[in-house]
C-alpha cells in the first residue's frame, strides 16, 4: 500500500515538473494589425571578434510600433544569425523572431 503511495505522488512530481517545463518554453506569437514603418537607418559600429550584430527593428507594444535599436549577439560557433523580420500572414502582420540556424 506504500509503495502504491508512493508511486502516485513521484507520478503527480513528475507531471507537475513536466508541466513547468513546458511552460517555459512556450514561444510568445508578436501579431500587429498593420504593416510596420520602414526600418530605419542605423550606423553599424565596428565588427567585434566573437559577436554578430542584430540589425534595429519594430517592435509591436501597446497598440503600437516602438523602434528596437540594434544590439551585439555572442556567436555560436557553427551556426549564422538569422535576423528578426515582419511577414504579412492571414491579414495581419506577424514577428518572427531572430534565431541561429
Amino acid at each position: 500500500m506504500k509503495i502504491r503511495l508512493f508511486i502516485a505522488q513521484a507520478a503527480i512530481v513528475v507531471a507537475g515538473i513536466a508541466a513547468v517545463a513546458g511552460s517555459a518554453s512556450a514561444e510568445v506569437i508578436i501579431v500587429a494589425p498593420n504593416a510596420p514603418p520602414p526600418v530605419r537607418v542605423e550606423s553599424v559600429p565596428p565588427a567585434r571578434v566573437g559577436y554578430v550584430w542584430d540589425r534595429g527593428h519594430w517592435r509591436w507594444e501597446h497598440g503600437q510600433y516602438m523602434w528596437n535599436p540594434g544590439h551585439w549577439e555572442v556567436e555560436r560557433v557553427g551556426y549564422h544569425w538569422v535576423p528578426g523580420h515582419w511577414i504579412a500572414r492571414e491579414g495581419a502582420w506577424r514577428w518572427m523572431p531572430g534565431h541561429w540556424a
